[in-house]
């Protein structure tokens, strides 16, 4: 285990990426918080992580609510008495061309996206501050380096994040906490792919769930999708002290796909 014993929180993690990167941590030798707006599914993966006879328990957080995000931190320390590792991993993502997308739903996904990692990163960060160490991962996208067709909003909150993680790892240097984001391709396996992307895109273009994949999996100069471990594994480096020397940092997991 490379992380034993560390105390982690992990929002969004009642599903997809979220749950995997919890589980992983776990295995590693954390103790997790999974925090997710849907408690029953935070129930569930916080179980999961029970049954590997590691400590968790699951919370009701809405990151776009700063009291809810505020209980989320104070619980943790509460039960552990201590926060080493914040991954911010709860998102959305909604597909409009520019000129059809409505204004709440662009908001909406500045508000989880961006302020939601702000919010998170702030609470987190008033905890290391004190304890003078700490790791905050922010699970960004290729969106964040290179614009995305049909996904301004998306896009936006992502090149957003980047700039929020380079700012804080600035703060909270001198403190001993280091800030750093991945950027993942696409999870072409993943809830949002399986149960809205490919269904939206299909529709837009006029082929195939599978002529979608495959579209998106030539893009790619490793020729395959992103797949949780890929991203999982960064996560587990970035939290170790193997990354010591590494804040500011926007780390593309993207089989070639971005490079910048």
């Amino acid at each position: 285990m490379r992380l034993p014993d560390k105390i982690a929180i992990v929002t969004g993690a009642g599903q997809g990426l979220g749950e995997a990167i919890a589980l992983r941590l776990a295995r590693e030798g954390c103790n997790v918080v999974v925090a997710d707006i849907n408690f029953s599914a935070a129930q569930d993966t916080a179980e999961k992580i029970k049954k590997m006879k590691r400590d968790s328990f699951a919370i009701k957080t809405d990151v776009t609510k700063s009291e809810q995000v505020r209980k989320m931190v104070e619980e943790t320390v509460k039960r552990f008495g201590r926060l080493d590792i914040l991954v911010s991993n709860a998102g959305i993502l909604k597909s409009y061309e520019i000129t059809e997308f409505p204004e709440e739903d662009w908001r909406r996904i500045i508000d989880v996206n961006l302020i939601g990692y702000f919010l998170t990163a702030k609470e987190a960060a008033k905890v290391m501050k004190k304890q003078r160490s700490g790791v905050i991962i922010q699970i960004n996208s290729k969106s964040g380096k290179k614009g995305s067709l049909w996904n301004s909003a998306y896009a936006a909150s992502k090149f957003g994040g980047i700039g929020l993680t380079q700012s804080i790892a600035l703060d909270l240097a001198p403190y001993g906490i280091r800030v750093n984001a991945i950027c993942p391709g696409n999870l072409l396996d993943s809830p949002l792919w399986v149960n809205s992307l490919y269904e939206q895109y299909a529709r837009k273009w006029g082929i195939s769930k599978e002529e979608v994949r495959k579209k998106y999996e030539s893009q790619v100069p490793l020729g395959r999708g992103c797949r949780y471990e890929d991203v999982t594994n960064v996560v587990v480096f970035l939290a170790s002290e193997e990354a010591s020397y590494m804040t500011g940092q926007a780390i593309n997991v993207t089989g070639g796909q971005e490079m910048r």
